[in-house]
């Protein structure tokens, strides 16, 4: 397994070990609280350790060398995990809003005020873990973890939202008393939005998206310095796993024998390869230049 891989690993292990400690610790005591807005809270939190769950097997199985039926090696797992990821989220959001909007209208009593301190600590946490998922994930080009982040983020924006409608539900009970289911309707639908989000990101990946302008620039500049090389005509790219795959077509002298051409696209694989962390392997195809 890479390093990139086992780093992604050890993030996607804490933060399983994170939520799970996080959805014990807000079903439970929103449930004696009385708090829909903490509970659905807590499932959202649940469903972050099938999330992780999910991505250390993506992970996993994406670490595995290219073989003859993967000669691209198996690196698309960990962009199936992301697609995964946001299926699941829709599906939690969906259920938390549904669930929270029954509530509505159909209020017992006032939540105890104590609802507010495991918000408070998933508020903290999660912003941690989000921060360092995301930064991490741009880092190694991780997509699925990058997915894993937004999720983390997601429960600091749905900790607060719970937060601000089990203050008002507590600051006046009569005139707020719907204020804590409505807020766990809001809670589902900020987690249905990013699953929809995350779904999109990653099905883009899947269909092969080109890298953005600023990459493109990145592989034409190196290929470009390598002595021999005139111009790129093409590039081609696809993202497999943490890293991408690139078709580039050079243009080099047309007077260049067929042996000097190979050994300029050989010295034009080696620079990419070695200049830009994010390539995986660079295919060249060399053709004589036109004035």
């Amino acid at each position: 397994m890479t390093t990139s891989y086992q780093l992604a690993r050890r993030i996607a292990v804490t933060g399983l070990v994170v939520s799970g400690a996080l959805a014990i610790l807000k079903i439970t005591v929103g449930i004696a609280a009385g708090s829909t807005a903490t509970v659905a809270d807590g499932v959202e939190s649940a469903a972050d350790v099938f999330a992780s769950g999910l991505l250390i097997l993506g992970l996993t199985i994406a670490a595995r060398p290219a073989d003859s039926n993967h000669p691209y090696g198996h690196g698309r797992f960990e962009i199936l995990t992301g697609l995964a990821i946001g299926i699941m989220l829709c599906l939690t959001g969906t259920g938390i809003s549904y669930q929270s909007y029954l509530r509505i209208g159909h209020i017992g009593g006032p939540p105890q005020a104590f609802a507010i301190w495991p918000l408070l600590i998933s508020l903290g946490a999660k912003a941690a873990l989000s921060y360092y998922k995301l930064r991490m994930a741009k880092r190694i080009h991780s997509g699925a973890l990058a997915a894993d982040g937004k999720n983390d983020f997601v429960d600091v924006i749905s900790a607060c939202t719970a937060l601000t409608a089990l203050g008002l539900t507590l600051y006046n009970p009569e005139r707020f008393a719907n204020a804590d289911p409505i807020g766990g309707v809001l809670v589902g639908g900020i987690v249905l939005f990013l699953g929809a989000q995350v779904m999109w990101e990653t099905s883009e990946q899947l269909v092969d998206t080109m890298p953005d302008d600023t990459n493109l620039v990145e592989l034409r500049r190196v290929a470009i310095s390598v002595p021999g090389v005139r111009d790129v005509e093409k590039i081609l790219a696809r993202k497999t796993g943490l890293r991408w795959h690139v078709d580039m077509h050079v243009h080099v002298d047309p007077l260049m024998t067929v042996h000097d051409s190979h050994i300029v696209a050989g010295k034009v694989k080696s620079e990419l390869r070695t200049r830009l962390n994010w390539i995986e392997n660079v295919l060249v195809h060399v053709e004589p230049f036109e004035r």
